[in-house]
């Protein structure tokens, strides 16, 4: 019979020292960063390409240009089609992705290390020669102002947008990355290969190989793909690093509605401008977030859903960037319990700096679900490959991994609670509302954030 006590939980042990394998690298005659991981516990390879840039690059009247430039990358190049291209990928059983941030534009391709070279060759094809053509970009674009067109009927997009608006205000992180009708009405095809001439450069772009080969291997296979691209045009660099522009210390308004009659639930944002990835406070960053909205069990949530029922679940994050990224509180509510949930909320906030700081049973719990599911990020090579690559932008040293648990150990309850005191002010944030005005509107002035301001999101 069994000497276990089911009917106490399990204790857990202390994390396990975690240990990346070593990232070499490698700076190309025309500029180029490689960073190599030797991964070799499967024979699968992955590659990363990280362009720095991402939407923020956009200018005011041509929002979307990033994203709509990306989307045309993988439409063909070197005169084969979309669909030649897509078969190609489909033929070495390649997975790729493209993603748009804020910074940057990612590319990633994985495959059997059988088909290393041919799925790197086809990942430098589409990135330095993507082939542009007038047909498909009216294509993608057809689809991105259908896509739009949708979003104006989706509250979550709209709360979104509205957010980034009266929080970053002229900064470049309050545009849309996915763009607007009116912008893209305006873009063409010339300024998509434009875009791609000037910012598509090998100076400052970083790729990351990860694979069932040694690093010595990946480095050089890296650089006989990659070694002869060179620059179409002069480079952008001053759009590259537009998010680390000066952002906005208060937001637009303190409280802001975006007027959808009817609804028959509230869209609820709250939050601010917060901080960058680089910031010494990363740990207790993470430990306050995951007490405060960041877990099941958070604050937030066992308030406004398990003990009043006004949502179905409500979180929290710090999107760390390069620039200062956004502290944002996100959920959904039924209208008649608006303004109910947003006082919940806010007195939460207020409360994890004030009379109720995070506890030591807190912290030991958060510290525990956060440092013992920490190596399921770093399982596979397409993880290892995306991890490395996010260490370029914010100039993180290559050790960032294997630091990172023993520094959140390190982390005391006087440093937590000093961080929900620097970023957690709901005095500093704006409260956005999507929802019925006319429900709601009387019942706002209790939250004493002033008069609301009605909004129109950019879409």
């Amino acid at each position: 019979m069994s000497a276990v006590d089911r009917a106490r939980l399990p204790v857990p042990g202390p994390p396990r020292a975690f240990q990346l394998p070593r990232i070499a690298r490698r700076t190309l005659a025309n500029g180029l960063e490689l960073r190599a991981v030797s991964h070799r516990l499967v024979p699968v390879a992955a590659m990363v390409l990280l362009v720095p840039g991402g939407s923020s690059a956009d200018s005011v009247d041509r929002m979307g240009l990033a994203s709509i430039s990306a989307d045309l990358l993988d439409e063909g190049s070197h005169g084969l089609s979309a669909l030649d291209m897509a078969d190609r990928i489909a033929r070495i059983g390649g997975d790729f992705d493209m993603e748009v941030t804020n910074d940057a534009t990612v590319m990633s391709l994985a495959t059997l290390d059988r088909f290393f070279e041919t799925g790197l060759s086809l990942l430098h094809d589409m990135a330095t020669a993507p082939n542009l053509t007038a047909a498909d970009f009216d294509r993608v674009r057809q689809l991105r102002l259908d896509r739009l067109r949708q979003l104006r009927n989706q509250p979550s997009a709209i709360a979104d947008r509205a957010f980034a608006q009266v929080v970053y205000q002229d900064h470049p992180y309050a545009q849309p990355g996915y763009g607007t009708v009116a912008a893209l009405d305006v873009i063409s095809v010339d300024d998509v290969r434009a875009f791609h001439a000037r910012m598509f450069q090998p100076a400052g772009t970083t790729l990351v190989l990860a694979g069932d080969r040694t690093t010595d291997d990946l480095l050089a296979l890296g650089e006989s793909v990659f070694g002869a691209w060179r620059a179409a045009a002069a480079p952008a660099t001053d759009l590259r690093d537009r998010g680390r522009q000066a952002a906005p210390a208060m937001p637009g308004a303190r409280l802001a509605v975006v007027d959808r009659p009817g609804a028959a639930q509230s869209e609820l944002r709250i939050g601010r401008v917060a901080a960058a990835r680089s910031t010494p406070d990363y740990p207790a960053l993470i430990l306050l977030n995951a007490v405060l909205g960041g877990q099941f069990v958070s604050r937030l949530n066992m308030n406004l859903r398990e003990a009043k029922g006004y949502t179905y679940g409500v979180r929290t994050g710090f999107d760390l960037r390069r620039g200062r990224g956004p502290f944002v509180v996100q959920t959904s509510v039924g209208t008649d319990v608006t303004v109910p949930a947003l006082v919940e909320a806010i007195g939460e906030l207020t409360a994890i700096f004030t009379d109720r700081p995070v506890t030591a049973d807190e912290l030991h719990l958060a510290r525990s679900s956060v440092a013992l599911g920490y190596p399921r990020g770093f399982e596979v090579a397409q993880q290892v490959a995306r991890a490395v690559s996010q260490l370029a932008l914010p100039a993180l040293p290559d050790s960032s991994f294997e630091d990172f648990v023993p520094r959140l150990q390190a982390v005391t309850l006087d440093e937590v609670t000093a961080a929900a005191r620097t970023y957690l002010d709901p005095a500093r944030m704006a409260t956005v509302v999507v929802g019925d005005l006319a429900r709601i509107g009387d019942t706002l002035s209790v939250l004493g954030l002033g008069a609301p301001a009605v909004v129109s999101p950019l879409i």
